[in-house]
């Protein structure tokens, strides 16, 4: 079965690179008209419209950060007047500072907590106006395996990401009578910049399926759940690890 997304509107936070730009070519690739949104990476996020229009496909780009509320509001307010609607919305953008925890600036957990938090909660709460009034909706944050099983190392990252599951399990009780499905992927070990420092083949050993994960790997899921195929699907978490923590 084909997935069509053909006349949604899609917004993809954080989708200059990784995670966040393949899912920007999955959702363009079924169809729909997709919002790339980033905070300071506009060379990157322009080239990645054109090689959509290029394919024939249909984007644009909006620069805004996530966790500035009157930005986000702006924004979503621009893309409703613009289009008409928004049917899809993915909490993408995110950031990492690892450390361990007597070894945490407060600078960082601020950063980690406005982007990958404060920000999934401020794009979710502008765009559901919107679906509100359509009834109907998906939305599909970008939580990790890091926020269900934690890490060391990683602790102000996995209070983040393992929010963003309570605030999906909440959201989809809150918004699901009204035809909003709410959603979340935890990714693991995934070939992005985060984990362009490790010594990936040696990670792939410890995973069954014997490498890290690609970006398309999510991407994938992701569009699984903003299709009718999920049309029953609300307020669960999909891991995507080869298997890591199975």
């Amino acid at each position: 079965m084909k997935i069509d997304l053909t006349g949604q509107i899609a917004v993809v936070t954080g989708a200059s690179r990784g995670i966040g730009a393949a899912t920007a070519r999955a959702l363009a690739a079924c169809g729909a008209h997709v919002v790339l949104n980033c905070r300071d990476s506009r060379t990157r996020v322009a080239a990645l419209v054109d090689e959509l229009a290029a394919a024939g496909f249909s984007a644009e780009a909006l620069v805004f950060d996530v966790a500035d509320e009157a930005g986000v509001k702006d924004s979503m307010q621009d893309i409703a007047r613009r289009h008409g609607r928004i049917d899809i919305l993915v909490n993408n953008a995110g950031r990492s500072h690892d450390a361990l925890m007597l070894r945490v600036r407060s600078e960082d957990f601020d950063s980690m907590v406005q982007t990958n938090l404060k920000g999934t909660f401020l794009c979710t709460f502008h765009a559901a106006r919107y679906m509100l009034k359509q009834r109907r909706g998906r939305i599909v944050n970008l939580s990790s395996i890091v926020g269900l099983g934690g890490n060391a190392g990683q602790s102000v990252y996995a209070l983040t990401k393992a929010g963003i599951v309570g605030l999906t399990k909440s959201l989809a009780k809150e918004l699901g009578p009204r035809g909003i499905l709410v959603n979340a992927v935890a990714p693991g070990l995934i070939d992005t910049d985060m984990t362009a420092g490790m010594e990936q083949d040696q990670m792939g050993t410890r995973i069954p399926l014997g490498r890290i994960g690609r970006p398309e790997d999510v991407a994938g899921v992701v569009v699984f759940l903003c299709s009718e195929l999920s049309a029953y699907m609300t307020g669960e978490v999909l891991v995507v690890d080869g298997g890591l923590y199975a």
